[in-house]
């Protein structure tokens, strides 16, 4: 498996990360643990949870999983995030000082160990100031309670503050955003990903397959049927992939998803987890797993390296749709110059 540095940092994970996202709910602990080893021995590093995923019972299993297994926990990047509601109290949830302080600390019991690689916060808090969250942050560093911060979910302009604010008052920086990331959402090719590369900030996508939409899982004459990513109701991955506006296009994504896999030998599945994982900044995809031969199938694409011709196919059939202005071909002339001179 590929291995790229975190980000700026000189942590080293490789390319694909296991999310536990569905450890405790749709997996149980001792399938949840054989996921685990079989990803381990892949020769994944990353394992990614969060203290929300199933109310904290994630990282209870990654903590005993890290427990039972010594030398494999000794090669493991570890990831945990906070920030959404553990509780009904006003500072259960956020990024305060407060609330980072407990979150951090029960996240660190439930996964038995005594620092966390890389801490996370899960989203933006607008009440909180941003100096705030970045001094405990940055305090956690030097207690050695946490390795590296980083987000999720960030704004382009939220990650730019965040960094600079950062380097002014001379705090550790952050070093990674986990954003949504795939052939049907790229979005975050506007401002995420310049502001990323920009400050060296290393994407760790989730959602690769688009709520099971790239898996090939969803057809034109057939209704959506199962859980997705965003919700337990079945429409939901309708809802949040192919709204009726946007159908075509899906459907048009799908079809050279499948042209590629059926080219290459492949499956649809590992075709989009192989192109989220060519794209400028990404660190590390996270893929997550309700079985082993599931898990199987998506770490094959860590093998898969795509012809030049279909990575340019399915990144212009699936290219952002926008309007003139601000990232239309009027607006990018005014952002680039010709070296030569002129426009």
């Amino acid at each position: 498996m590929d291995h790229r540095t975190l980000g700026g940092s000189g942590a080293v994970v490789s390319s694909l990360a296991l999310g536990a996202m569905t450890f405790g709910d749709e997996a149980d602990e001792a399938t949840s643990h054989r996921l685990m080893s079989a990803y381990v021995a892949a020769g994944g590093n990353f394992i990614d949870t969060a203290d929300v995923y199933s109310r904290g019972i994630s990282e209870e299993i990654v903590g005993r999983w890290l427990a039972a297994n010594p030398a494999e926990a000794q090669k493991v990047v570890i990831t945990t995030k906070a920030r959404f509601p553990m509780g009904d109290g006003p500072n259960d949830h956020g990024l305060s000082r407060v609330h980072l302080r407990r979150a951090l600390d029960a996240s660190l019991t439930r996964l038995k160990v005594d620092h966390i690689d890389l801490y996370q916060m899960h989203a933006w808090d607008a009440l909180t100031p941003l100096e705030e969250t970045l001094r405990f942050l940055d305090d956690a560093i030097s207690a050695g309670k946490i390795g590296y911060y980083g987000f999720s979910n960030f704004l382009g302009w939220q990650l730019t503050k965040a960094v600079h604010v950062a380097r002014a008052n001379g705090l550790a920086a952050p070093v990674t955003l986990q954003p949504q990331y795939n052939l049907l959402v790229r979005d975050i090719e506007w401002e995420v990903v310049p502001a990323a590369l920009d400050a060296r900030i290393g994407l760790l996508p989730w959602s690769p397959l688009g709520g099971g939409w790239l898996s090939g899982k969803y057809r034109r004459d057939a209704a959506p049927t199962g859980a997705s990513r965003l919700g337990e109701q079945p429409d939901r991955g309708m809802e949040a992939y192919a709204p009726r506006a946007a159908q075509e296009r899906t459907w048009a994504i799908l079809d050279a998803v499948r042209a590629v896999a059926d080219r290459t030998g492949a499956t649809m599945a590992q075709v989009a987890l192989a192109w989220v994982a060519a794209q400028p900044a990404v660190t590390s995809v996270l893929i997550g797993a309700r079985s082993e031969a599931q898990l199987a199938d998506n770490l094959a694409a860590a093998d898969l390296a795509l012809p030049a011709e279909d990575l340019a196919l399915l990144t212009s059939v699936s290219a952002p749709q926008h309007n003139v202005y601000p990232y239309g071909a009027q607006a990018d002339q005014q952002r680039h110059r010709n070296i030569a001179g002129r426009r």
